[in-house]
């Protein structure tokens, strides 16, 4: 305990906020100098890198992931495999920027979701044990079920962060990120933390890179730059079969995942796609822009009735696909959109980052849920900590 009474009370922390999410293209790795904590919160971000996964463990987490093909035996190996993986990533990004491990005050880790239930039940694998073991830090990790055990939906998390580094006196500002599952934050002007709006607006990038894997047997993991969809035509009456999934019309607080838009549904909608003789390219552009318009009817439904937005502010791994941020514009027509690194931040830092405040939060005892945003039944300190 005196360690962590220690680490309570040091004006200035060194860490570093590991995100695994649900497009399984790696470990990402935030390095980070935090003062303070709450809405006194001051962050600098150090550095950035993503440890990308072989294809063998991105298969296996993709296996523990599914229903039909996990098992006991591969989810406890993987646990503790990608908690060596976290590690090294953790130690990673220390060797590139000179930094002694001795020198580092904590890490939090997100883990990797292989299954979760909002309400019910969650699971988060990459054992913050093993992690803490190897580092010799602090470790902060499984976030996610304090919040369901308490009648929430285990997600989303990032608005606290985004409340407490994005809040503006004058705007109304939604962060929308677009990872494997695109998230909207509503951040009123002069808001409080009661008052932020935030739910999953349906699929990100999940649906495009399966697609695009799929189609390219393999060659391709995502569309770069959004250079498929941009060569191929939408098929508009595909879109709006799928805007009919009762999702879209789910009262938030509301979150979804890789259950619902993983490999089952992708498979079904490429069939659908290939009935309707649409080439490749056809493909890529009408599951892109089905995350443009999934998104854009979100706003049009449980934010515009609320206020005016001011500026969207895009992060994930989505902002870098040109292609889908050009149907998002047009989409959403007359609201200014831009992305993180228009206001000199990190698209794909973000969610590290968020995890990085959420574990100082939770050393300092700060209950760092949103109950109106993920439907808790009230506020907890959400995650574990590993001396």
């Amino acid at each position: 305990m005196e360690k962590l009474i220690k680490l309570i009370n040091k004006d200035e922390k060194l860490a570093v906020g590991l995100m695994s999410g649900t497009s399984l293209d790696g470990i990402d790795v935030a390095l980070v100098k935090i003062r303070g904590h709450a809405e006194n919160t001051d962050l600098k971000l150090i550095d950035f890198i993503t440890v990308e996964y072989d294809n063998e463990t991105r298969n296996r987490i993709i296996k523990a992931s599914s229903v039909e093909s996990s098992d006991v035996s591969l989810i406890s190996l993987l646990n503790f495999d990608l908690g060596m993986k976290f590690a090294d990533a953790v130690l990673k990004i220390l060797d590139k920027n000179k930094i002694s491990i001795e020198n580092l005050d904590f890490i939090s880790s997100h883990g990797q979701t292989i299954y979760h239930i909002p309400t019910k039940a969650t699971f988060q694998i990459g054992e913050i044990s093993v992690i803490a073991e190897e580092t010799k830090t602090l470790t902060i990790g499984d976030f996610r079920v304090r919040d369901v055990a308490a009648g929430g939906h285990g997600a989303p998390l990032v608005p606290y962060s985004e409340y407490l580094l994005y809040r503006s006196e004058d705007d109304n500002i939604v962060l929308q990120n677009i990872g494997g599952i695109g998230n909207a934050t509503l951040l009123l002007k002069k808001c409080k933390l009661e008052d932020i709006i935030a739910f999953d607006t349906g699929p990100g990038n999940m649906v495009i890179d399966y697609v695009v894997e799929k189609l390219t047997c393999g060659e391709k993991k995502y569309d770069n730059f959004g250079d498929m969809a941009a060569r191929g035509e939408i098929d508009y009456d595909i879109v709006d079969e799928l805007l009919k999934d009762p999702y879209f019309e789910q009262v938030p607080p509301k979150t979804t995942g890789r259950e619902k838009y993983g490999k089952e549904f992708a498979e079904n909608l490429i069939d659908m796609m290939k009935n309707k003789e649409l080439t490749e390219y056809d493909m890529v552009a009408t599951v892109t822009y089905f995350t443009a318009k999934s998104i854009a009817e979100s706003y049009k439904k449980w934010i515009l009735p609320i206020a005016n937005i001011d500026k969207v502010i895009l992060g994930g791994g989505g902002s870098h696909n040109m292609t889908l941020m050009k149907y998002l514009k047009q989409e959403l027509s007359g609201i200014q959109i831009i992305t993180q690194e228009d206001i000199g931040l990190s698209s794909d830092a973000k969610e590290a980052i968020a995890f990085a405040i959420l574990g100082n939060e939770t050393i300092h005892g700060n209950f760092n849920n949103i109950p109106n945003v993920t439907g808790a039944k009230h506020p907890v300190v959400m995650g574990k900590i590993t001396l």
